[in-house]
């Protein structure tokens, strides 16, 4: 019998926009470099998310944040920075509320990305026999002018579900696998997403019957059998349709193709890709955007065990294609292989975009904050790295190398799972088998899915990466 965890998603701090302070409450001031007289007083040099705890005199400020150049990006790393050290604060004796002074030609956008930090930078998982330290406390961020508030306060509230998109992904991605198998992630998304997006969960006995191959083998060692997770936001009026994929393998041994024991604990965050499409499912049905999206996530445990799928099998995804298997830890690309191709028969939609920890070969290519994207036109390339950037997540294009394709072609199936070669590109062309020919995008996020150190809004553990991205690009098709 499994442990239980209650699917709730980690609570983020308040943030409200006011125009006015109120006594007695502790304050954050921010500080630029060129603001040197103000700095010194604080002590601190205005530098980027350099953040100096003012002792108590009056009225004085309690802390003093520098930002640097003040670019938005500035003010996200600040709002992270800030966050830390409220929570520290916190947990040494309670505080309920903190105000943060934003500089008077402060604009929405800056807001914005401090709401971001603010609501992240403090995140925390832990499972403990003691209570953790009490969360950021709630956060008021004073503008200058009174008529600004609208504003400033419609762009927090927008950032703030993108923020909770990633710490919920974090959430789902940080969980123990002990606790996760692919029945408690399809009923933890079915539970939180009711009500803003439909879902439907797909059991082993409707996989058979359906012919889902790559699901069920890689699933096949382990006693939790494997689910496949609908979500569909449908608004009327809808005129694109997006199909989105996520990769939800809760926990990886490699199968008999065993991972090397260092770092296989780790694999608790390979359905990291599937996480970031829940939660962002969660974030297009509270934001309600125009655009109709389809999203998947086939889940399922790789373990070893006699029923564990083998190296040489050949394998029958959805719709009749065949596999040969080199490697058994390849098993993303299995159980996605079966969610595009279903996906694309069932709800035929105008496009695909999947994301996944698929290939070790990227953190080489790319390193750990960065994800890589491979698509099929140059436009929907674009449309995901500018969503990144407005997210604040990096993503670079990589090449789909026509040379390559052969090496996918199969001996004794339709085509090879594991042909050698360049790993990530090998892999997105694997998949690229399976999208029918429409506009695809394949997000490869096994680098910036996981942090072994504190950077930005991100703090170690799981990072929530991609999930942000998505929501902004189905934003992108709005009107």
């Amino acid at each position: 019998m499994r442990n239980s965890l209650p699917p709730v998603p980690t609570k983020l701090p308040e943030i409200e926009v006011v125009a006015a302070t109120r006594r007695g409450i502790p304050r954050a001031v921010l500080v630029a470099p060129a603001e040197a007289e103000e700095g010194a007083a604080y002590g601190t040099s205005g530098r980027t998310a350099e953040v100096r705890e003012v002792p108590e005199d009056g009225d004085a400020p309690r802390w003093a944040a520098g930002i640097g150049e003040g670019a938005p990006k500035d003010f996200r790393q600040t709002g992270a920075a800030l966050a830390r050290a409220f929570r520290e604060a916190a947990g040494n004796r309670p505080i309920r509320t903190v105000q943060v002074v934003l500089p008077e030609d402060a604009t929405a956008e800056h807001a914005a990305e401090l709401a971001i930090g603010l609501s992240l930078g403090g995140y925390r998982f832990v499972v403990t026999a003691t209570e953790p330290k009490p969360p950021v406390p709630a956060v008021r961020l004073v503008v200058a002018h009174e008529r600004a508030v609208p504003a400033y306060a419609n762009a927090v509230a927008r950032v703030r579900v993108l923020a909770a998109a990633a710490a919920f992904t974090r959430d789902l991605a940080n969980t123990p696998s002990n606790i996760k198998n692919p029945a408690w992630l399809a009923n933890t998304a079915a539970k939180v997403l009711g009500g803003t997006v439909d879902v439907t969960v797909r059991d082993e006995k409707w996989l058979a019957d359906k012919g889902f191959g790559g699901v069920l083998a890689v699933g096949g060692g382990s006693a939790s059998p494997p689910r496949l997770i609908e979500m569909t936001h449908r608004p009327r009026g809808a005129t694109k349709h997006l199909l989105f994929v996520g990769k939800g393998i809760t926990f990886d041994t490699g199968g008999l193709s065993l991972k090397p024991a260092d770092g296989m604990h780790l694999m608790r965050t390979d359905m990291a890709g599937g996480a970031a499409v829940i939660a962002a499912m969660r974030a297009i049905g509270e934001l309600k955007l125009p655009v109709r999206v389809t999203a998947l996530v086939p889940a399922a445990e790789n373990h070893v065990s006699g029923g564990s799928y083998r190296p040489g099998d050949i394998v029958r995804h959805y719709g009749g294609r065949t596999t040969e298997i080199g490697n058994t830890d390849a098993e993303g690309r299995m159980v996605m292989a079966d969610a595009l191709a279903y996906g694309i028969a069932q709800f035929k939609p105008d496009l695909i975009v999947d994301a996944a920890t698929l290939t070790g070969a990227m953190k080489v290519s790319l390193g750990l904050r960065t994800g890589g994207v491979f698509a099929t036109e140059d436009d929907l390339a674009a449309r995901v790295i500018e969503a990144g950037a407005r997210a604040g997540e990096a993503w670079w294009r990589m090449p789909l190398v026509e040379d390559y394709a052969t090496g996918i072609e199969g001996e004794l199936g339709d085509v090879r799972q594991a042909p050698g070669g360049p790993g990530g590109i090998m892999a997105a062309l694997f998949l690229r088998e399976f999208t029918a020919g429409l506009p695809w995008a394949h997000l490869d996020i096994a680098g910036p899915a996981r942090a072994d150190k504190t950077y930005d809004d991100v703090v170690p553990g799981a990072s929530g990466f991609a999930a942000r991205t998505l929501v902004e690009f189905a934003a992108s098709y709005e009107g």
